[in-house]
């Protein structure tokens, strides 16, 4: 064999690892077969004990097993002897065997491991003496060693890990956690292997999980799981140096990790739902077990729970470590200890809690105070001391707190642990009193050995003299007091502990305290393939691992390092956003964003060259906006960042061309085509000025292509390169990976959070752009914003609510503010027009709110209003026509018809203007009571409007003068099965209608042109006479003759009479299409005025403007037409009321002022109508009971009280 393993050692350092492992293999894999076999024995049927003892007894049984494995342990003894400091080459020919040791041990485990748990005595062997061996092995200066320790405990971990807890526990904290932080003095070469080790272990899919849920969330053990990720990612960092073959380990190792939780969500078995955990009241937490260890549903948030607690406990450690009393206080407010203080529950919050100051604790405990006390023997009993020699029990003690420095504090301390010492391992103790007296004795020869100060030190015979009697009067062995002499003197008891969480070395004491606890510690967790603790575990390592990479990613400069970077992004990215951490998300965006080079604005002279030359910057690139798709759900503040690199390839023209029309064109094309002829979209590029749709230069894949060829300018440049095409064409390529367009297409699947965040950050970098001090490319940024912001408020008509406020208040800030026609006041107000169209037919509920909106382009400033005048109106129109039944409020009719009313007088806008209207009037299609006072008002605006032929105001006229929908209203009213009240409202309603709508017609009666006034004037008449089905109160109809006739009559009389024939062409036939209608609608309506009381009011306003009307001048002469007309309507007036009854001589003299007052006024127009219209009236008069008063003309005057029946 040594032969053998000398051969080995003369080719290299490397070869006898190899060599001695080749050697070790056959007999590694008997004694594994052997173990094998042996478990199959032990396992077959109800005879299983009895074979085993069987076994026991056979030669190549169990002992034979044992025998070996002890043996090879043995052989690593030879650490002891081994010098671990910078010797002589003896230590590569020392390595020999330990190495075979290793290699067999590593084999046999490898190869049957899984049986070693079946046999308590080969298990135990493992669990203390050969893993205590590996752990000094593991602090070796030889790599080689160290790694096949490694190795070994590696495989110990997938075969024997749930019977190695605290042991894997030790093994991380004292050896792989030591040696690779060069803060420690370990070589380049052991870092290196122990990170190597660290990486294969967290290769392993559920190592990092089982040591969080074992470790990290045990109260009483070290967080191994935390510790491990910030050492990989501190590992990854290369500060101030190149990147090395370290930091790419320890970044695999990292990424290990986070592929391990990505694979784990692909698992479909993520936990949505986390309960929060929360301590409503204290329980005595610290020995609390779990039901049951194998099944998720109970250790799950078992071990959240114990985790919670943990780190409440530390933030009470620090409380206590700068004030005990308040730190108590806030543990109690954190039921984290009893409401009344217990000494049980402190002495476990002194035990078990880490980083507490020892110097407080030690305190503490030392205190005379009865409660103190208590807790100071609470706090000993929880050691463990069975089977313990007094020097071990007093080192792990004394390691707990600094012993205080008074006799009496010291005694009181020493009396705890020795009346615990004594009741557990009393061995050849008398009594606790001797364990007391011993332990005092201990303390002082410490103290003597180890002081500097003391320069006689004391013998063994003084040590021994000392302590004789103190057994019960007698001695203790000799032997025994020797044992205890050297051990003291070899390894000092310190009895000032170090502070902190500093790396532990594993002294022999406390690996006998390890085992003891390893017998009581809870069962070992064995996780699955889900995804359990993944959220609380990713939200630790988060930060530091998206860091680390970064920086990786940021000195790499090979694209297999670049690779390895973002495959850990895309997973970093993936773990965050199905556990829902936005913000890890939100940083590692951010992170992203830098290195794609494009918010670096001004550091190149040909920056899409240069993006294509730039690998990382393009894989970068295409990163962000794979996790922008994929993973948009949970990206908050991020959108800005990625806003800021589209908008940056929206700059250098390397967008798609259209890309952001696009993201509403496609349903708007499926959602916009109605019952037979589809409606265009207006607001395509073919309506806009080309300036709205794209930026200044070039723009899209093909004119920065046309661009690089020279071809868009009329300099002669030289022809670009091979390299320079190549470089663009990877530049095109990469922008289309990214698939921009899918952000805002497929926004209609993004979580509302994100979509409002998306949307503010649209607004946050259009409103930027317009702060800016370069105008033309700023405004062609925040046009490209507003045309995003609103493709994606068009893709969101189901969620429109979240995202109005913001969008109407952007738009809102752009009108107000815009004084001159520009791209991004057109882009805003086409924008909002489209908005209305589309979202109309689908939100009734917010129909009010958007039409509401488009009082903004009223708000408009005169310029920019006049600019845009005939597009907003063929919009509006446009809108009038799809949308004309989902518009049923008051208010969003006169937003329309105000917005239709301004273009009655703009040439160019007027046409389509009153084509809405025709639209909403005509048959009256989509006239009702909201809108009817509103449309008429609108239509007298295009009547009284001089822009355009008269043809279009006579045509409003016949609008205005449709009355058949009051008189349907009118009738529907009446057969509807409605109340009284609700019937009577309506009917005034429509009455009100009516008024109003004469009052127009009245405006125009006044018009300047002949046939506008004429028409006016048939149409008015039209509408006071052919108002069928309409109940109008009597009241109204003298608001009516007030309001509308009387005055209109009036009006055009002060018109003819003062103006020119040049300003009012033929007056006279307006006066007396006047005067027919006054009379027509008079006696069409006798019956009814003439029961009223103020009648004779009526009357009388009638024969005052007949008498005005008979004596009126125009043109400086009396009217022959007027002259005619005036006496021949008033006699067949009097002839109607004669037959009618209405005007007879009803009474005597001065009682009768009806009949007084009419001849009054007749006699005044002609004095010949009462001898025609009562041409018997002379003899009656005389023959009746009644004396009258002749008057002009012979006509008596009846009194009034007969007037009115």
């Amino acid at each position: 064999m040594n032969n053998q393993l000398e051969n080995g050692n003369n080719n290299s350092e490397y070869a006898g690892q190899a060599s001695s492992v080749g050697f070790t293999t056959s007999a590694s894999m008997n004694l594994a077969n052997a173990m094998d076999e042996s478990t199959i024995g032990a396992n077959n049927g109800k005879e299983s004990v009895g074979h085993d003892l069987h076994l026991m007894t056979e030669p190549y049984g169990v002992p034979c097993m044992v025998e070996i494995f002890h043996f090879l342990c043995s052989l690593l003894y030879i650490v002891e002897q081994m010098g671990t400091g910078p010797a002589s080459n003896t230590i590569a020919l020392d390595e020999d065997v330990p190495l075979f040791a290793l290699g067999l041990i590593n084999s046999s485990i490898e190869l049957g491991g899984p049986s070693i748990r079946r046999h308590p005595r080969l298990l135990t062997l493992v669990q203390d003496e050969l893993f205590r061996n590996l752990m000094q092995f593991g602090l070796s200066a030889s790599p080689l060693i160290l790694s096949m320790v490694c190795s070994i405990v590696l495989n110990l971990y997938h075969h024997l890990r749930t019977e190695l807890k605290l042991q894997l526990e030790a093994f991380f904290s004292c050896v792989i956690l030591r040696l690779a932080q060069n803060r420690y003095g370990a070589s380049y070469q052991q870092q290196e292997v122990a990170m190597e080790a660290l990486v294969d272990f967290c290769r392993q899919k559920t190592f990092m999980v089982e040591m969080y849920a074992n470790l990290d969330c045990d109260i009483t053990c070290s967080n191994i799981f935390e510790e491990l990720a910030n050492l990989l990612s501190k590992s990854a960092f290369p500060v101030n140096c190149p990147l090395s073959a370290m930091h790419i380990l320890a970044l695999d190792g990292l990424i290990a990790v986070i592929q391990g939780m990505a694979e784990r969500i692909s698992n479909g078995s993520v936990v949505t739902e986390r309960c929060p955990v929360t301590l409503e009241e204290y329980t005595p937490f610290w020995m609390v077990k779990c039901d049951n260890y194998s099944e998720p549903t109970s250790w799950v948030p078992f071990v959240r729970s114990r985790k919670y607690i943990k780190r409440r406990l530390m933030i009470g450690a620090d409380h206590f470590n700068r004030d005990p009393k308040k730190g108590l206080e806030f543990l109690q407010g954190t039921h984290l200890l009893p409401e009344k203080l217990d000494p049980q529950s402190v002495a476990c919050f002194f035990r078990y809690t880490a980083g507490l100051d020892k110097n407080l604790v030690g305190d503490f405990l030392g205190n005379h105070d009865e409660f103190c006390v208590q807790v100071l023997h609470e706090f000993a009993n929880t050691f463990d001391f069975q089977d313990m020699n007094l020097d071990t029990a007093l080192r792990l003690f004394l390691e707990t707190f600094r012993l205080p420095g008074e006799s009496q504090k010291i005694q009181r301390v020493l009396e705890a642990f020795s009346e615990r010492y004594y009741e557990q391992s009393p061995q050849i103790l008398a009594n606790k009193d001797a364990a007391l007296l011993l332990s005092y004795s201990l303390i002082m020869l410490n103290t003597d050995q180890h002081n500097v100060q003391v320069k006689k030190k004391m013998t063994e015979e003084d040590f021994i003299r000392n302590n004789r009697h103190i057994n019960g009067g007698n001695d203790l062995p000799r032997e025994f007091l020797s044992e205890l002499f050297h051990s003291i003197c070899k390894n000092e008891i310190r009895t000032t502990p170090e502070q902190g969480a500093g790396i532990p070395e594993m002294t022999p004491s406390r690996w006998i305290d390890l085992m003891h606890k390893s017998k009581k510690s809870p069962p070992y967790i064995v996780a699955d393939s889900k995804a359990y603790l993944d959220h609380d575990m990713f939200a630790i390592m988060s930060g530091p691992t998206i860091a680390a990479i970064s920086v990786v990613f940021d000195h790499a400069e090979h694209e297999e390092v670049y690779q390895t970077c973002i495959d850990g992004f895309l997973a970093v990215a993936k773990i965050s956003s199905c556990h829902h951490l936005e913000d890890v998300l939100d940083d590692l965006v951010v992170s992203l964003c830098r290195f794609t080079t494009l918010l670096n604005t001004s550091l190149v002279e040909e920056p899409v060259l240069a993006f294509g030359d730039d690998t990382k910057a393009r894989m970068a690139t295409i990163t962000v906006f794979t996790i922008a798709n994929n993973y948009g759900d949970y990206i908050r503040t991020g959108w800005r960042n990625i806003l800021d690199c589209i908008l940056r390839l929206h700059k250098l023209g390397l967008l798609p061309a259209r890309v952001a029309s696009d993201a509403a064109d496609d349903s708007e094309i499926s959602s916009e085509t109605g019952p037979g002829k589809p409606i265009t979209n207006s607001l395509s590029s073919s309506h806009m000025p080309s300036s709205i749709g794209t930026p200044r230069r070039s723009s899209g894949l093909m004119g920065r292509f046309s661009q690089l060829l020279s071809l868009d300018t009329e300099e002669p440049r030289s022809q670009p390169t091979e390299q320079q095409l190549a470089a663009h064409q990877r530049t095109l390529q990469t922008i289309q990976k990214c698939h921009i367009d899918t952000i805002f297409t497929e926004s209609k699947f993004l979580q509302a959070d994100s979509l409002l965040q998306l949307a503010r950050a649209l607004i946050w970098a259009a409103g930027r752009s317009q702060k800016g001090n370069n105008p033309p490319e700023d405004e062609d940024t925040a046009v490209f914003c507003l045309e995003l912001l609103i493709a994606i408020t068009l893709n969101n008509r189901d969620r429109i609510v979240l995202l109005w406020q913001g969008v109407y208040e952007h738009i809102s800030n752009i009108v107000q503010s815009t004084v001159m026609p520009c791209a991004l006041v057109e882009k805003a107000v086409f924008g909002l027009l489209r908005i209305c169209q589309r979202l109309l037919p689908y939100k009734e509920n917010l129909a009010d709110e958007l039409l509401r909106s488009l009082q903004l382009v009223l708000k408009l400033d005169a310029r920019v209003a006049d600019a845009y005048c005939e597009q907003i109106t063929q919009e509006v129109s446009r809108l009038v026509k799809v949308n004309a039944t989902h518009i049923r409020s008051q208010m969003g009719w006169r937003t329309i018809t105000s917005l239709l009313s301004i273009t009655a007088r703009h040439p160019e806008a007027s046409e389509a203007g009153f084509d809405a209207v025709t639209f909403i009037m005509s048959d009256g299609a989509h006239l009702s009571p909201a809108n009817y006072v509103l449309c008429v008002d609108a239509a007298r605006q295009f009547a009284e409007s001089r822009v355009g032929q008269v043809e279009r105001s006579l045509r409003s006229l016949d609008l205005m003068a449709a009355v058949g929908c009051l008189s349907q209203w009118a009738r529907q009213t009446k057969e509807a099965t409605m109340g009284e009240e609700e019937a009577a409202k309506m009917a005034q309603d429509i009455g009100e209608m009516w008024l109003r709508l004469v009052q127009g017609l009245r405006k125009v009666c006044l018009d300047q042109r002949e046939e506008v006034r004429n028409h006016a004037l048939l149409s008015l008449q039209r509408c006071l006479t052919g108002i069928d089905g309409v109940a109008l109160s009597h009241s109204l109809w003298l608001q009516c003759f007030d309001m509308v006739i009387f005055t209109m009559l009036d009006d055009l009389l002060e018109l003819a009479q003062g103006h020119s024939q040049k300003d009012y062409r033929n007056m006279e036939g307006s006066l007396v299409l006047a005067l027919k209608l006054l009379s027509k609608v008079f006696l069409q309506l006798l019956d009814e005025l003439s029961q009223l009381t103020t009648f004779c009011k009526l009357w009388l306003g009638v024969l005052s403007r007949m008498e005005k009307y008979m004596k009126a001048k125009v043109r400086g002469k009396r009217s022959e037409k007027l002259q005619e007309l005036v006496p021949e309507l008033l006699k067949n007036t009097l002839l109607v009321m004669k037959a009618k009854g209405v005007l007879i001589q009803r009474g005597s003299l001065g009682g009768d002022s009806l009949w007084e007052l009419t001849w009054l006024h007749v006699n005044n127009i002609a004095p010949s109508l009462q001898s025609e219209v009562f041409h018997d009236q002379g003899s009656e008069t005389q023959k009746g009971e009644t004396a009258a008063t002749p008057l002009a003309g012979g006509v008596a005057i009846p009194t009034t009280e007969t007037i009115v029946s």
